[in-house]
C-alpha cells in the first residue's frame, strides 16, 4: 500500500521537531507533509503517511474558523499553543482534523487532507472502521479529509488532545519525510467564501501520490524549496 519503498520502522516511537509545532501553519503544512500520524484502537495501532495538507494561517485568514479572532466554544482549540489537535464536523456528518501550530491565543491550524496507509494491516483495519467503499480506486479509503477521518475512527472526542504527545489515542511521528520527492502547492479546495483568500495557494501535497485528494492542473505548481 505505501508508494514510498523506504522502511519506516526504525523511525517508529520518534517525535516530531519541536520546531514544527511553534512554526506558523504556512510554514509547518508542508512539513508536515511525509510524517506519520498514528491513531491507537483496541485492535492496535494505525500507521499512515500524511500527503496532502492545508494552511490556515490566524485572525487575518478569511477561510480560517478563527478569521477576525473569532473565538467561540468551537473555536477555542485553535487558540491554543502548537500540538494541539482540533477537529470539527462539517455538513453535519464529516469531521476533519487540524495540527494547531504557533504560538498561543495566535490561531494558526494545518489542515490534513489526506493519508497512506503504511501497511497492508493498516490500510485494513481502516477499510474495517470504514465500511465499504464506493467503486473506484484504493485510494478512495482516505483521500479527503473526512475520508481519513472516518478510516481512523477520528471524531470531536479526540479535540484537543495533544498530538506530540506521544501516550495518547492520536499522535504524531517522525516519517520518511518528503527526501527526493516533489511537494506541489496550490489553492485550497471549495472556500469560496474565503474571498481573497481563495486563492492563496495554501495547500501542498506529494507529487504522483495515488491518496491525494485533488489535482488542479491550472492552478497547482511545483514548489522549488520545503
Amino acid at each position: 500500500m505505501n508508494s514510498n519503498k523506504k522502511d519506516n520502522s526504525q523511525l517508529y516511537g520518534r517525535p516530531l521537531p519541536p520546531s514544527i509545532y511553534t512554526a506558523t501553519a504556512l510554514e509547518a503544512a508542508p512539513k508536515l507533509l511525509g510524517q506519520t500520524l498514528v491513531r491507537c484502537t483496541e485492535d492496535g495501532d494505525i500507521r499512515c503517511k500524511i500527503v496532502e495538507t492545508e494552511s490556515y494561517g490566524g485572525k487575518e485568514d478569511k477561510g480560517s474558523h478563527a478569521f477576525g479572532a473569532r473565538r467561540t466554544a468551537r473555536t477555542e482549540m485553535l487558540f491554543q499553543a502548537g500540538g494541539a489537535c482540533y477537529v470539527y464536523l462539517i455538513y453535519g456528518m464529516y469531521h476533519c482534523v487540524n495540527v494547531v501550530t504557533g504560538d498561543e491565543d495566535d490561531p494558526h491550524a494545518v489542515l490534513i487532507r489526506a493519508v497512506e496507509p503504511l501497511t497492508s494491516r493498516d490500510a485494513e483495519l481502516m477499510q474495517l472502521y470504514r465500511g465499504k467503499l464506493p467503486a473506484g480506486k484504493a485510494a478512495n479509503l482516505s483521500n479527503g479529509p473526512g475520508k481519513l477521518c472516518r478510516a481512523l475512527r477520528i471524531d470531536k472526542s479526540l479535540n484537543g488532545c495533544q498530538l506530540n504527545r506521544m501516550d495518547g489515542p492520536l499522535y504524531l511521528e517522525l516519517g520518511a519525510g518528503t527526501s527526493g520527492l516533489s511537494i506541489v502547492q496550490g489553492p485550497r479546495i471549495n472556500i469560496p467564501y474565503a474571498e481573497e483568500y481563495a486563492a492563496k495557494p495554501w495547500r501542498f501535497y506529494i507529487q504522483e501520490n495515488p491518496y491525494v485528494s485533488v489535482i488542479d492542473k491550472k492552478n497547482d505548481f511545483r514548489r522549488t524549496s520545503k
